[in-house]
């Protein structure tokens, strides 16, 4: 059966509008910028936070306080952009036929956080504060809960891969006939928590990430949601969800294979599930966290299986990395280039300082305007996640 992304919801630091962040991504303008707002230690770090500010966020006080948290206003934000769609889908197959598959790392943490705070400051939690705001599973219930369906509602916690992830549920769910269309995709905010974990590890760059170059340094932390109506049906503006592949190195609790196995692996599956060469993909949005090993292991792969001549670029330097949101947010970007808008095939380009790794395998980054002089018809977005936990996305348009 054939699945389709029908529509998008998106926000992140590069908008909260198709045209915004459109606009911003082809012109080579990053989202990143320079915040202390998650810096324990009062240092500001290079962030991808959303454009919106907290209070034009939706609200969540409709929902059960267990639900409410910023995370879901930002997933709620996204929802709001595709409600009308979401609304008449329901109507049409019922609300037991829609399910909700998301992916996110941090779910309510940051209200763990400000909780703690306020307990050792005042010896007792806050009235606003209710454990079940940190579960996981948490965005899933709160799109639910708000659209009154009864459909399956899950989450995947898969670090950096969780929104690939659920979205080869969400095909899969459509395929064995259990749902007649999913809202699938992924929602992460910024908390402390992350920032300071990264951190811990040496993995957060103090500039702007810089994904390839020999001067890169690690990680930016993003922020925001991306949420597509999957259907079997295609509308006007539909992207075919081609392939997935998935696959799990088991090789380290945090570092890559090195060889890229695993990876090589998950975009196999997915070149395999799409039924087309690599030589047919047309552009590659790499996972390209900047981090020494990351990029060392997918450079390799990528060179294994297409060579040097496939345009790639991380958009990482734009959004910095939402890890639970990131492979739909970058899908979602994806998705965009894909789009009639974009005729003649403007590609995402890749920000960064153009001093290429010698010890890294040519690739062929996309420079800033470069276009393929026609529609994109094939695009993999990659996603590699700690403890191995790899996933692969082809997307296609005719």
């Amino acid at each position: 059966m054939t699945i389709y992304l029908n529509a998008l919801g998106m926000i992140c630091s590069l908008g909260a509008t198709h045209s915004d962040i459109r606009q911003r991504l082809f012109a080579g303008d990053s989202g990143l910028r320079a915040g202390e707002r998650h810096a324990s230690d009062k240092v500001a770090r290079i962030v991808g936070s959303i454009t919106l500010p907290d209070e034009e966020l939706p609200t969540a006080d409709h929902l059960p306080l267990r639900e409410r948290s910023r995370n879901n206003r930002v997933a709620l934000a996204a929802l709001a952009q595709i409600r009308t769609e979401v609304d008449t889908l329901i109507a049409r197959f019922g609300q037991d036929r829609i399910g909700v598959v998301l992916g996110t790392s941090t779910s309510g943490i940051a209200e763990g956080e400000a909780a703690f705070r306020h307990y050792l400051a005042h010896g007792k939690f806050p009235l606003q504060f209710h454990y079940g705001q940190q579960e996981l599973g948490s965005p899933a219930v709160a799109l639910a809960t708000t659209l009154g369906l009864s459909g399956p509602a899950y989450v995947h916690s898969s670090a950096c891969s969780s929104s690939a992830k659920a979205m080869a549920s969400a095909a899969r769910l459509i395929n064995m006939g259990l749902c007649d269309a999913v809202i699938s995709g992924g929602v992460d905010t910024l908390c402390d928590f992350t920032i300071a974990g990264f951190s811990s590890l040496d993995s957060v760059s103090t500039e702007r990430c810089n994904p390839l170059s020999v001067n890169r340094h690690g990680i930016n932390i993003g922020e925001g949601a991306a949420l597509f109506i999957m259907t079997s049906e295609a509308t006007a503006t539909a992207v075919t969800l081609c392939g997935w592949g998935e696959s799990s190195d088991a090789h380290h609790i945090s570092a890559p294979d090195p060889e890229g196995a695993g990876a090589m692996r998950a975009i196999r599956q997915a070149l395999q599930r799409a039924a087309i060469a690599p030589e047919q993909i047309d552009y590659i949005n790499l996972h390209g966290t900047a981090t020494l090993q990351n990029d060392a292991m997918e450079s390799k792969a990528i060179h294994q299986l297409f060579g040097a001549e496939t345009p790639v670029s991380s958009t990482k330097s734009f959004t910095g990395h939402a890890l639970g949101a990131a492979s739909a947010i970058e899908a979602g970007l994806c998705w965009l280039a894909m789009q009639d808008d974009n005729a003649a095939g403007m590609l995402p380009p890749h920000l960064w300082d153009g001093q290429a790794d010698p010890a890294l395998p040519a690739l062929h980054a996309v420079r800033i305007g470069e276009s393929l002089g026609r529609q994109l018809r094939y695009v993999l977005s990659n996603s590699f996640a700690f403890g191995g936990s790899n996933a692969a996305l082809i997307l296609g348009r005719n």
